[in-house]
């Protein structure tokens, strides 16, 4: 899966699923596609990243406290 860097744009390759949709993980590991050449795995917050079409995260892959807010 591919999301894209919200400051500059990047695709990033997701490496790591499960730490994608696991909200008490802040980070995941992935590996930018920029340029000619493979870039090395590397963190990136999943706050500063969101779909390619601009869509952000679910709140449930971001927030262990999803459920309490939506019970309101």
């Amino acid at each position: 899966m591919y999301l894209r860097e919200k400051r500059n744009g990047d695709l990033v390759e997701v490496l790591d699923g499960a730490a994608l949709v696991d909200p008490c993980l802040a980070q995941l590991q992935g590996r930018l596609h920029a340029g000619e050449e493979m870039q090395d795995a590397a963190s990136f917050d999943k706050g500063e990243l969101e779909f390619p079409s601009g869509e952000a995260l679910p709140r449930c892959w971001t927030d262990p406290d999803y459920r309490a807010a939506t019970a309101s």
